[in-house]
């Protein structure tokens, strides 16, 4: 397991940029499914952008998640944000077994970071 805390998020205007980040201890990334999700009050926890698998439509071409070489970080460059984007952003991971695929659904990931707040206007 690893321990994960994000930081990054922002009150930023319509088509604006921020950049999230994910810093793992515990373990590196190199081993597991992670990603980045997202949540507003009273909807559920959706998946935004899964390493090595892909996005979800709403942010395909504005987001772009990747990490370092160490694999102890993973980044969520966010471009063009819309006032839709506002959600509290968090960085999941779970353990990958071999052969497996990475999901975008939450309940899949076991380890998750305390979230941070980004709001479009």
């Amino acid at each position: 397991h690893v321990q994960l805390v994000e930081s990054g998020g922002d009150s930023v205007q319509a088509g604006g940029s921020l950049r999230l980040s994910c810093v793992a201890s515990g373990d590196n990334l190199r081993n597991y499914c992670a990603g980045w999700f997202r949540q507003v009050p009273g909807k559920e926890r959706e998946g935004v952008a899964i390493m090595h698998t892909g996005y979800t439509d709403s942010v395909l071409g504005r987001f772009i998640v990747s990490q370092d070489s160490d694999r102890t970080t993973m980044y969520q460059r966010m471009n063009r944000l819309k006032p839709e984007d506002t959600a509290k952003y968090y960085c999941a991971a779970v353990p990958r077994a071999p052969g497996s695929r990475c999901t975008f659904l939450a309940g899949d990931y076991k380890d998750w970071g305390q979230g941070t707040q980004v709001t479009v206007s």
